[in-house]
């Protein structure tokens, strides 16, 4: 597999496929946490206005915590983006690296006010704890958009991997229920396919950073109390297995072709052009799982953030400003 994969990759194969064996185990995931939360909590971004507030659940769970990010002297309202984080619905935060980054970028490409929530992690409350906390920071952002300084009729949401596949979930409840307008998503390389039984799910087992075996583990902890009670898996907990693309904001979003996520990504992006969705995809050729984010400077990761940026300014100039 390694000679498969762009040669500037090549050199972190070895080195990033210990990744997957890591969280593909309990106590892996829980000192990750551990590691992230002693790391980067609090963290902020220089540049740019800095604020962290706790919000109310809707569905009786705890406070919820946020990062509010704006840009600094801003003049009247702007845009807001929900930015989601990934790591396998198992493990991560809105600090840890590189999400402060890609914030940042976002708001230096085009002005927005960027709230990131500190969703539950799959080990600590199951789906749909996540799901909730990211579609209730949504519903909170609009309903509080005077006070944000936001618009309250047009929202962007965005995330990676799992962030991707919270961003394609919540996207969807909004189109169901018409509770917030959503102008564009960005679900990149979104992990959205429970049942693993695409061609990639199933055979990428020797690559690095995400893999078949720490696919099943991410899986079947978010999932955990649906399969336990033999329950139908909802679509808003794996958007893949939604049938009705109609009316779907326009799309953006890219994958690699050595990861479980791309068929399952390829499958998402073809429904939606199915029913005449605008969508920005690019498939990078010899790259796996969060690239663009593990070896940044790579020149196709580099193409990658610029697809990134590019896409993102082209969606804010067409379907926001």
């Amino acid at each position: 597999m390694k000679q498969l994969a762009d040669k500037e990759l090549q050199s972190s194969f070895t080195l990033l496929k210990l990744m997957p064996n890591l969280v593909s185990r309990t106590w892996g995931i829980h000192f990750l946490n551990f590691m992230t939360k002693l790391a980067f909590k609090g963290k902020k971004v220089k540049g740019i206005q800095n604020e962290e507030r706790f919000i109310p659940s809707k569905n009786g769970g705890p406070d919820i915590r946020v990062r509010i990010f704006k840009p600094l002297n801003v003049n009247g309202k702007l845009p807001c983006l929900e930015y989601i984080y990934g790591g396998g619905y198992i493990i991560g935060s809105p600090e840890m690296m590189p999400n402060l980054d890609i914030i940042k970028q976002f708001i230096e490409t085009r002005p927005c006010v960027v709230i990131a929530p500190a969703y539950r992690r799959a080990l600590e409350a199951p789906y749909p704890a996540a799901f909730n906390d990211c579609y209730d920071t949504l519903l909170w952002a609009k309903e509080n958009a005077d006070e944000l300084g936001i618009y309250e009729d047009k929202f962007m949401v965005a995330g990676h991997s799992a962030g991707g596949g919270l961003t394609a979930a919540v996207t969807l409840k909004a189109r169901d229920t018409q509770d917030v307008n959503i102008a564009f998503q960005m679900p990149i390389y979104p992990m959205i396919d429970d049942r693993q039984n695409t061609a990639s799910a199933k055979e990428m087992v020797d690559v690095p950073a995400w893999n078949a075996k720490s696919n099943k583990k991410g899986w079947d902890s978010y999932l955990k109390d649906i399969r336990e009670k033999n329950e139908e898996v909802p679509t808003y907990a794996a958007p893949a297995r939604n049938k009705d693309y109609k009316n779907f904001p326009p799309t953006i979003t890219f994958v690699g072709d050595l990861e479980p996520f791309k068929d399952e990504t390829i499958n998402y992006v073809e429904e939606l052009k199915h029913e005449g969705i605008d969508v920005k995809f690019k498939m990078y050729k010899g790259c796996f799982h969060s690239f663009d984010a593990l070896v940044p400077k790579a020149q196709i990761s580099k193409d990658a953030t610029k697809f990134t940026y590019d896409a993102y300014g082209e969606f804010y100039d067409k379907y926001v400003k």
